[in-house]
């Protein structure tokens, strides 16, 4: 048997604009249903809102989005808030999506392409434990963690 987790995050009338950027950004292939799709009368607010989608990209990443019901993107959500402190990063997040890559290179670019319109939490470059490291909230407010993977050498 394979399992496998995969990132599904819940958006307020802006799961396509989102699942459309993070498939330019990676690659892949888009799928959305809306709810209209599924049978809602085009006349209701959420006919057009993602019911179901997700980009799937060869390289191996995968996320899924929907609109939640009923949400408008208008409503005033409480900010997440991340800091640096001492060196290290303080955070409210519940949760971040995590690429991790072969190469400086191959991280490096998915970055530029992430950071578009994002706010930068960390630059992205060499850290203690990894030869590249980086952290943002990219412009539908989700906090992402892209590194290259490094062999972990206990002290």
């Amino acid at each position: 048997m394979s399992v496998n987790a995969v990132a599904h995050l819940n958006f307020h009338g802006q799961a396509r604009a989102a699942l459309e950027f993070y498939q330019s950004v990676f690659g892949g292939q888009t799928t959305i249903a809306t709810y209209g799709d599924f049978g809602m009368p085009a006349e209701l607010p959420d006919a057009t809102k993602v019911v179901f989608g997700q980009v799937i990209a060869d390289n191996g990443f995968r996320v899924m989005a929907y609109d939640v019901p009923g949400a408008d993107a208008s409503v005033a959500q409480a900010a997440p808030t991340t800091r640096r402190a001492n060196g290290t990063t303080l955070t409210t997040e519940p949760f971040f999506l995590s690429v991790r890559g072969d190469t400086v290179e191959e991280v490096g670019a998915l970055w530029e392409r992430l950071a578009d319109g994002a706010s930068v939490i960390e630059e992205f470059g060499p850290a203690q434990w990894a030869p590249g490291f980086g952290m943002l909230r990219d412009r539908f407010g989700i906090t992402w963690i892209l590194d290259v993977a490094a062999e972990y050498a206990q002290a």
